[in-house]
């Protein structure tokens, strides 16, 4: 009975976080989600069609890339009921379900194309994060990491699914045509090293978006791990992460000049105000802890929904040198995930607030 307790403590994060790179998946595959009509072509057709037709390099490394993530959770959670062998191939052949029934769908999208050699590229991702997973899933480094993570946060019903927010909120926070922590896309190409133009005049709102953005995660942290002095370490460290994905993101994809444009002076303030605040929430009992970050997740929705302009994921095109789908679709998924984690929060906090965990009072 401890056994299979533990099996599953150990499982359940990596459970969500199949569950959620699932969701991306089928948003990424399935967006703008309408205009569905049939399009004349016979999903046999698709699987038979000669390999290779209309089909670019950089298509097939988006698909290996985008499935390599995808096989390795999905091993990671089978392998804690499985051997290895069975975990890979379990993991191969869900993966290949979900590819061919998203390729299926997109055969009633207009502005979508169906194809063989995306499905091919999909396992071929899944099938290297697989055989990743299971050959490191033993390994004592692995084994310590797992251990220190464990040990660093709370334990009981909800922390594993806190932790799958917080890699959410990082997810949402990488995109480089967004300011750091910000919710609007930078959409004006400035130039003006090149050209004579008027500075932007400082927007206070977007700074307030950014400290409750930032109120969010501090508070989210502090439900979850065991010492409440450690959650500004672990803000500064995600802050951290969050501007080197930023920066190599937009090193990657965005033209030179919009290289640094997501690290603005409204964001600077926004996370100064936000450290301070995250201070003085640490010095709240759980009740009072919950109420504020409701009233910071529904402020923040009302300053991105009504106040603030965030732009358009097309809009925000031209920061970009490439021009494949697959970036809309990325500006697209982050806008979402931005948009819905407020929500998830508010509806993970309403949940704990009615458990014994925020009836145990400051510590």
């Amino acid at each position: 009975m401890m056994a299979a307790a533990e099996v599953k403590s150990r499982s359940l994060l990596r459970r969500y976080l199949v569950a959620g790179y699932s969701l991306l998946i089928i948003y990424a595959s399935l967006s703008p989600f309408f205009e569905w009509q049939e399009q004349g072509l016979g999903f046999l057709e698709v699987l038979t069609s000669p390999l290779g037709l209309t089909y670019t390099g950089f298509d097939a490394l988006s698909n290996v890339l985008a499935y390599f993530p995808f096989g390795l959770l999905l091993a990671l959670t089978l392998r804690t009921y499985f051997s290895s062998a069975r975990s890979v191939i379990l993991a191969v052949l869900m993966a290949m379900a979900l590819s061919s029934a998203m390729e299926y769908l997109q055969m009633y999208l207009p502005s979508r194309a169906s194809s063989n050699a995306d499905i091919l590229s999909n396992i071929f991702g899944a099938s290297m994060g697989a055989l990743l997973a299971v050959s490191i899933t033993q390994r004592a480094w692995f084994i310590r990491v797992t251990q220190w993570r464990i040990g660093l946060f709370r334990q009981g019903p909800g922390v594993d699914f806190g932790l799958a927010l917080v890699l959410l909120w990082i997810f949402a926070q990488s995109n480089p045509s967004m300011p750091m922590l910000g919710s609007v896309f930078i959409t004006e190409p400035v130039l003006r090293m090149y050209t004579a133009m008027p500075e932007e005049p400082f927007n206070i709102w977007e700074s307030i978006a950014v400290a409750l953005n930032l109120s969010m995660l501090g508070a989210l942290l502090l439900t979850l791990m065991h010492t409440r002095r450690h959650v500004v370490a672990a803000i500064v460290l995600l802050l951290g992460v969050v501007a080197l994905a930023k920066f190599i993101a937009a090193a990657v994809l965005l033209k030179s000049w919009a290289l640094l444009l997501w690290l603005n002076s409204e964001a600077m303030l926004g996370i100064v105000i936000g450290l301070l605040l995250m201070v003085a929430l640490g010095w709240l009992s759980r009740l009072w802890l919950f109420w504020l970050t409701a009233l910071s997740a529904l402020s923040y929705l009302v300053l991105v929904h009504w106040v603030l302009d965030t732009g358009t994921v097309s809009s925000a095109m031209r920061l970009y040198y490439w021009r494949y789908g697959h970036l809309r679709n990325y500006n697209g998924l982050s806008q979402a995930v931005s948009s819905f984690f407020p929500l998830l929060l508010g509806g993970y906090l309403w949940w704990a607030r009615a458990s014994r965990y925020y009836k145990e009072g400051k510590k």
